[in-house]
C-alpha cells in the first residue's frame, strides 16, 4: 500500500466514514475510493485532491519516508523492533500517535524494559517520543 492510500484510509476511519459515504461526500465513485485505498498506481490526481480536500489536506510533493499511516494501521499497540536512522535499535510498543495539524509526526513509544511497570501503573515518564523522520525501519517483534 502506498502512502496516499494509507493516508486516505486512515483519514476516512478517523472521520468514521464508510467507503460508500466518502465516495458520496467527495462526489466520486465507490470504485475510485476502493482503488485509491488499495494503492492503485494509475488514478486521477484531480479526484485524489477532491478527496483530500474533504479532510483539509492538499496533494504536495515531499521527501520519501516511512508512511506514518501505514505504521498506525499495522504497528500501533503491538510489539515492534524499530531501527532508527542513527543506527540504534529499539524494542517496545508504539502506544500512541502524536499529531501536528492533523498529520502524524511522532510516536509515544514504550520500551520493553518499562512495559511491566507501565502496565501496573501507567506513567508517561516511562515512555519516549520517537519522531517519524527518525525511523528507518519497523517490524513486528
Amino acid at each position: 500500500m502506498n502512502s496516499i492510500a494509507s493516508f486516505i484510509k486512515y483519514q476516512r476511519k478517523q472521520a468514521k466514514l464508510t467507503q460508500e459515504e466518502l465516495a458520496l461526500k467527495a462526489g466520486v465513485g465507490l470504485r475510485f475510493i476502493r482503488e485509491l485505498e488499495q494503492g492503485k498506481m494509475s488514478i486521477q490526481l484531480d479526484k485524489v485532491q477532491v478527496v483530500l480536500d474533504l479532510f483539509g489536506f492538499v496533494l504536495t510533493p515531499s521527501k520519501q519516508r516511512l508512511d506514518p499511516y501505514f505504521i498506525y494501521s499495522n504497528y500501533l499497540n503491538k510489539g515492534v523492533k524499530i531501527s532508527l536512522k542513527n543506527k540504534l535499535i529499539k524494542y517496545g510498543i508504539l502506544i500512541e500517535e502524536i499529531r501536528n495539524n492533523g498529520e502524524i509526526v511522532s510516536w509515544r513509544f514504550l520500551p520493553n524494559k518499562h512495559a511491566i511497570s507501565y502496565n501496573e501503573k501507567p506513567d508517561i515518564k516511562l515512555t519516549e517520543i520517537l519522531n517519524n523522520e527518525e525511523i528507518m525501519e519497523i517490524e513486528l517483534q
